[in-house]
């Protein structure tokens, strides 16, 4: 009788597949385990390394879709109206009225509040100028540094403005508009030169006769017009025009 051969005995060890499906388990592990270890990164860096390892795999690369939450804060909504200048003016002219009172100057300045930003102090002609004459009358001195000891503390600005009559001036080189230019510089000029009221916070302007307060239609009415305003302001008032010691409120 033939002698049947013996069967072959498996090779030891684990089977040839096995290893295989074990490596493939084991980089599927560190694959999850990558992945968990990025989410704690933000969207684009996660979204980088998602598509790397893709590209790894044989995956087409695909531009990541991120959205972006971007904060919208709301508009605050406009003041109808600003109060602070308003009572910034109340309040000068209050200082305006006790101080003129207190120095006895209400026979000679008429203090007008013009509007919410605004108030007036206006002089005659005769307390200031010799009829038809650019320069200031020395006489005049005294009155003007009193006047400037009582804007100078206020935060406001101060404009200067000149005005003349209707009647043409005597001089044929100079017209009343020119005149009334000139004296407003000359008021303007005083306060520089004296160093009284910062130049930052003064302006000078001249009207002519375009700007009468009442007709010019006889001698009284006339000599009312003839006159220069110191035109205080909140609104035109820089930051900077404080140094020479104004202050608010």
């Amino acid at each position: 009788m033939s002698e049947k051969k013996p069967k072959e005995c498996p090779p030891a060890g684990a089977p040839l597949w096995m290893v295989t499906f074990s490596d493939m388990v084991t980089l599927l592990l560190t694959f999850f385990v990558l992945l968990l270890s990025m989410a704690s990164l933000d969207e684009i860096k996660f979204s980088k390394a998602n598509n790397s390892l893709k590209e790894a795999f044989g995956f087409h690369r695909v531009s990541p879709k991120l959205e972006y939450n971007i904060p919208v804060h709301p508009t605050p909504p406009k003041a109808e109206f600003t109060p602070v200048p308003q009572k910034i003016i109340k309040k000068a002219f209050e200082h305006i009225q006790l101080k003129i009172t207190a120095s006895k100057l209400n026979e000679q300045v008429e203090l007008i509040r013009k509007d919410k930003n605004s108030i007036i102090i206006r002089l005659k002609e005769s307390l200031l100028f010799a009829p038809g004459k650019p320069t200031l009358d020395p006489a005049a001195y005294p009155l003007l540094r009193k006047l400037g000891d009582i804007i100078r503390p206020l935060p406001l600005s101060i404009r200067m403005e000149g005005h003349t009559d209707s009647i043409p001036t005597t001089d044929k080189t100079m017209s009343n508009w020119d005149l009334s230019v000139y004296r407003a510089v000359s008021v303007m000029r005083f306060y520089n030169r004296g160093k009284l009221i910062s130049t930052e916070r003064l302006s000078a302007v001249g009207y002519g006769a375009d700007a009468p307060i009442v007709p010019n239609t006889n001698p009284e009415n006339r000599a009312k017009n003839r006159r220069v305003d110191f035109v205080l302001n909140s609104n035109t008032l820089n930051s900077s025009s404080t140094d020479d010691g104004a202050a608010p409120f």
